[in-house]
């Protein structure tokens, strides 16, 4: 097949789940099929455009700033966005510039499939009932989660209006969608029963396994509990907001020296605040390889109150051998057994009683370990995944 492949930003460096679930199949259909990609290039990230040949035959940079979260240009967008029946999270990455190349690259150009990945672009394909709109979360959950949560009736208010526009917005696309593609059973039914769509299928989470299996030669483990993420994702820093302020001083009291790694990109200025009070607690910001953090840790946490899609980051923690606790929403939509692979917990205390649980007795640490580990060994590679994805975009066209 000949496929165009429309994203918001370019695979490398691979600090997102997004990223690395596009990236791992993009490179497995990229052996079979001809993969032209569209996206955003970031000027301060050359490595983005440079690797596009490890996952496409052709790369089409849009050259097109767009703002960081938190910069002074971002907080323009967002000012501008109140007055937008966009939510920000899509209006900020709509563009005439990467409307005329979507249309330059179509016209000149005869393709089987084109990809719409992530809701965000959606805006800038000229006709989404040719494309598959590849959908890594529900939004609108994300959004109703945010508001759910907000602290202050300001923050509350802001995130019903963005959940709200999102709404119209996911509703609107998904259902104008040739096909969309779901990252989990429980996703897929979600947009089912919110949006009324009904050409939609699910492709499950993957991992690499191999890659991230504890090499033999790592000793023992140097932090307790580990949480990877990208942590200026308002999902992970909420959760980690949760952990330390309600769950780790339930443990400290049982467990003084417990000690926390916050491992990921570009940690806000709170979680760095967290490191800077507690010597017990690290904040890693950017690393090259982020497996060293989860073989130097004895639990992974998941304590996810916001969020949905890929949940990678639990799969490559059992894979690396950890055993997991998380929320019910941290794993929603995984194939996973709470007391047998995985801990699931919906409360501060029962989340902390798990913690203390798995550092206390490292016999059912590692049989939890174990089962979780056979898990993702058996049911979850990413050759799977790419094949599936395949078999729904040639059905799809």
């Amino acid at each position: 097949m000949k496929i165009l492949w429309v994203k918001n930003d370019f695979l490398h460096p691979t600090d997102r789940g997004g990223q690395i679930r596009s990236l791992e199949t993009l490179k497995r259909l990229h052996r079979n099929h001809e993969i032209h990609y569209v996206a955003y290039n970031d000027r301060l990230q050359p490595e983005g455009l440079t690797r596009a040949g490890e996952y496409s035959t052709r790369a089409y940079p849009v050259e097109q700033h767009v703002p960081k979260r938190g910069s002074p240009s971002f907080f323009a967008q967002l000012a501008g966005n109140l007055f937008s029946g966009l939510p920000l999270a899509v209006g900020r990455y709509c563009s005439a510039a990467m409307k005329a190349q979507i249309r330059t690259v179509l016209s000149e150009n005869r393709f089987d499939s084109i990809v719409c990945d992530f809701l965000s672009v959606a805006p800038n394909i000229p006709d989404l009932s040719r494309a598959v709109l590849f959908q890594h979360n529900v939004e609108t959950m994300i959004w109703r989660r945010h508001a759910e949560h907000a602290a202050g009736a300001f923050k509350r208010a802001y995130f019903d209006m963005q959940a709200e526009r999102m709404f119209r917005t996911e509703r609107d696309a998904c259902r104008r969608a040739a096909h969309v593609i779901a990252v989990s059973a429980n996703d897929s039914a979600q947009m089912r029963e919110l949006f009324g769509v009904e050409r939609i299928s699910a492709v499950a989470t993957g991992v690499d396994v191999e890659y991230f299996r504890r090499p033999s030669d790592v000793g023992a483990p140097q932090h307790d509990l580990v949480f990877v993420g990208a942590m200026d994702w308002l999902a992970n820093i909420d959760g980690a907001r949760f952990f330390v302020r309600e769950v780790l001083p339930l443990i400290r009291a049982k467990r003084p020296g417990c000690s926390l790694v916050l491992a990921g990109r570009s940690p806000v200025a709170e979680l760095r605040g967290f490191a800077a009070e507690d010597p017990l607690i690290t904040v890693t910001g950017t690393v090259p390889d982020i497996r060293p953090y989860l073989w130097s840790g004895s639990v992974s946490i998941v304590p996810l109150r916001i969020g949905g899609g890929t949940r990678l980051k639990i799969f490559e923690a059992m894979a690396a051998g950890l055993p997991v606790v998380s929320t019910p929403v941290g794993a929603e939509g995984l194939d996973v057994e709470h007391g047998v692979n995985i801990r699931l917990n919906v409360d501060a205390v029962s989340f902390a009683e798990s913690c203390l649980a798995l550092l206390d007795d490292r016999d059912l640490a590692h049989s939890q370990a174990a089962a979780a580990f056979e898990l993702v060994s058996t049911r979850f590679s990413w050759s799977k995944i790419a094949e599936d994805f395949e078999s729904i975009l040639r059905r799809a066209a």
